[in-house]
């Protein structure tokens, strides 16, 4: 089970379970494979998001998590892009701290609608 205050989010795919974790490295990762100057900038760099800029930060969510994997990797993961999408909020959500009740903005979280 996810530890979502550490900003930990679990995806499910083609049957095994895999780990995103919200790591410093993962952050900094982001930054770069996006072209970002700073983190303030993730968010709205994210606000329309193109299919490669999600494998790059799921990559390297999963980096953070444990797991060998490159953006190339992420587009071919057996998964739903809804399901994708949600376990990259939950890693971001959970280390912001949004649902525990405490106000932490993080100011890169994504605020994707994956309805």
């Amino acid at each position: 089970m996810a530890n979502r205050i550490r900003g930990e989010a679990t995806l499910n795919a083609g049957g095994r379970e895999y780990r995103l974790l919200l790591t410093l490295g993962a952050l900094a990762e982001i930054e770069d494979g996006l072209g970002l100057d700073d983190l303030s900038q993730v968010a709205s760099r994210l606000a329309r998001v193109r299919a490669a800029d999600l494998a790059i930060v799921a990559a390297a969510l999963l980096r953070g998590g444990g797991h060998e994997v490159c953006p190339a990797d992420v587009l071919r993961l057996p998964c739903e892009l809804g399901a994708l999408v949600d376990a990259v909020k939950g890693a971001f959500n959970g280390a912001s701290g949004e649902g525990d009740g405490e106000a932490r903005p993080f100011p890169g979280a994504p605020c994707w609608n994956s309805d």
